[in-house]
C-alpha cells in the first residue's frame, strides 16, 4: 500500500549552478529552512531525492505539542506555536494547523507522579510564563477526561491536558511551505539526489548532485534517516538509528455523537483528529526498530535509551540490512546506490501494532466502533540517543550545519527547528541557545540523559 497521497508540488525544471546555501532534504524541516533563508534574502537551493515531504514528514501523526517534551527542548517549542499560529497567514495557504489540545493518559500512580513531576518542572523552568493569558496545561482527573472524551473506558486515573497544543496536516505542510519559499525566490529540485559535498583545503565549495555541481559555501544537511550515512562520508560521526512507526488513516464518522477534538495519548493507543473528519490512529508504546550496521556501531551511544524503553521496541531485520552492508563495503558509491533506489523510502507496515492498537481503541471509545480503515502506512523515524534534535554547525566543517535527530516528534517543532538552522548557516543571532542541540554534545563526556515518561 503506497504512503500518504501529498498535495501536488512540481519541481523547477533546470537546476541552478550556484547558490548561497543549499538545503539537502525537502522534509518539513528543509522546508522550513528554505522558506527563513528565502524570505531574508538569501539565494537558496532545496534539493530533494524524491519528492517534498514524501517520507516520514508526511507518514507521522501531525501533533502539534508542547506537552511532555524534553524540557531542552521547550524554548524551541514555545518558537513553533507562535509561528505556528502565523503560518497559514505567511504561506497564504490551510496548513490545517488548529489549537484542538493533547491529553497523555496516565493509567497508573507512577504515571500520575511523572506527569505531575514534569509539569512542575516545566512551571519552574519560566516556560509557562509566555503562555500567560492563553490555553496552558494543568492536570485533570477522571471527569475532565470523560467532558473530553464521553464513553471512554481506558480506565486512567488522571491526564495532563494541554489545551495549548494541536494538530496540522502532515500531507499539506511541507509541499505548502516549499511553494512559499519558491515564491519568494527559492529554487526547489526534486528526483535529484546529493551525492556528495566538495571540500577544498577544508573550506566547502559545492555539491555533487545527480544532474551536476553547484558552487555554494554553506549547506543545510537535512536529510531524515539519511543524514548520518551521508555526514559519514566527509568523516562526521552522527549517532542515529531508524525507528519504524506505523499509521492507520480512518474515515469521518456518521454518528451524531460529537467527536472528540483533543488529540490522547494512552498506553494502548493513540489518534488525532483530521482535517477530513477521520482520524490517524497509531500504537502509542510499540515501536519497530530497523536493525542495520548502524544497530551495532552505535550500539553504546543508545544503551541509556534502550535500557529506559526496551519494552516498547520490537527488534525487526529487512531488505534495509542488506542494502546497508553492501553501502558500507562499498562506499560512496554503495550509498549512492540506494539514496537512487529509495528515491521515496516507503517501508513495509507493522501492521500487527497499529491493528492491536485500533482493536484496543473501539473496545475502550465505542465513539470509533465502525469507523472504516481507509489507508494504513509506515514511516521511518531518525532517532539520536538522548531523542532530542541535532541542530549544529559542525566543527572543521565550516559552512556546514546539520539538522537531524527529531526522534518521532520534528513535526511540530519544525518551523523554529528550520529557523534555528537558518541562523546558524548565515550567522544570524540564534532564535533560542544552540548549545542542547550541538552535535559535539554525543563527544565531548556531556552525560547522554533521556526524559523520564513518555
Amino acid at each position: 500500500m503506497p504512503g500518504p497521497r501529498l498535495i501536488a508540488f512540481s519541481s523547477d525544471p533546470d537546476l541552478p549552478r550556484e547558490t548561497d546555501v543549499v538545503v539537502i532534504g525537502g522534509g518539513v524541516v528543509g522546508c522550513f529552512a528554505a522558506l527563513e533563508l528565502a524570505e531574508r534574502g538569501h539565494r537558496v537551493l532545496l534539493l530533494e531525492k524524491g519528492t517534498i515531504g514524501g517520507e516520514q514528514s508526511s507518514r507521522n501523526w501531525g501533533w502539534v505539542r508542547i506537552a511532555m517534551r524534553d524540557l531542552r527542548e521547550a524554548p524551541l517549542m514555545l518558537e513553533s506555536i507562535r509561528l505556528w499560529q502565523d503560518l497559514d497567514r505567511r504561506i497564504g495557504a490551510e496548513s490545517g494547523y488548529v489549537r484542538s489540545g493533547i491529553v497523555f493518559a496516565c493509567e497508573d500512580e507512577a504515571t500520575v507522579a511523572s506527569h505531575e513531576t514534569w509539569l512542575k518542572d516545566f512551571i519552574a523552568a519560566g516556560h509557562m510564563e509566555p503562555l500567560a493569558g492563553g490555553p496552558g496545561m494543568d492536570m485533570i482527573g477522571r471527569q475532565g477526561l470523560a467532558g473530553l472524551y464521553p464513553g471512554l473506558t481506558t480506565g486512567a486515573l488522571a491526564a495532563l491536558h494541554a489545551p495549548v497544543d494541536g494538530r496540522a496536516e502532515p500531507q499539506r505542510v511541507a509541499p505548502l511551505v516549499a511553494e512559499a519559499a519558491r515564491a519568494r525566490g527559492a529554487a526547489i529540485v526534486t528526483s535529484c539526489a546529493v551525492l556528495g559535498l566538495d571540500w577544498q583545503a577544508g573550506r566547502l565549495c559545492g555539491v555533487e548532485t545527480e544532474r551536476g555541481y553547484v558552487r555554494t559555501s554553506s549547506v543545510i544537511l537535512a536529510a531524515g534517516v539519511w543524514t548520518s550515512a551521508m555526514a559519514r562520508l566527509d568523516g562526521i560521526s552522527l549517532p542515529q538509528l531508524k525507528v519504524l512507526n506505523t499509521v492507520v488513516r480512518t474515515g469521518a464518522s456518521a454518528s451524531a455523537e460529537p467527536a472528540p477534538e483533543a488529540a490522547l495519548w494512552t498506553s494502548k493507543f493513540a489518534f488525532r483528529r483530521r482535517a477530513d473528519g477521520g482520524y490517524s490512529v497509531a500504537s502509542a508504546a510499540e515501536n519497530i526498530v530497523e536493525i542495520v550496521p548502524d544497530s551495532f556501531r552505535y550500539a553504546m551511544p543508545f544503551r541509556s535509551i534502550l535500557r529506559q524503553d526496551w519494552a516498547s521496541l520490537r527488534p525487526r531485520f529487512s531488505g534495509m540490512m542488506l542494502d546497508e552492508w553492501r553501502a558500507l563495503f562499498s562506499k560512496p558509491t554503495g550509498l549512492r546506490r540506494m539514496l537512487l533506489a529509495h528515491r521515496v523510502l516507503d517501508p513495509k507496515p507493522a501492521s500487527g501494532t497499529v491493528r492491536r492498537a485500533w482493536a484496543r481503541l473501539q473496545q475502550d471509545y465505542p465513539f470509533f466502533r465502525g469507523l472504516p480503515i481507509e489507508q494504513e502506512w509506515a514511516g521511518m523515524i531518525e532517532v539520536v540517543p538522548d531523542a532530542v534534535p541535532v541542530i549544529s554547525r559542525v566543527e572543521d566543517r565550516r559552512g556546514l550545519v546539520i539538522a537531524t535527530g527529531f526522534s518521532g516528534h520534528g513535526f511540530g517543532i519544525s518551523p523554529s527547528a528550520g529557523k534555528l538552522a537558518a541562523d546558524l548557516v548565515t550567522g544570524d543571532r540564534p532564535v533560542v541557545d544552540p548549545q542542547a542541540f550541538r552535535l559535539s554534545r554525543f563527544f565531548d563526556g556531556t552525560p547522554i540523559t533521556v526524559m523520564g515518561g513518555v
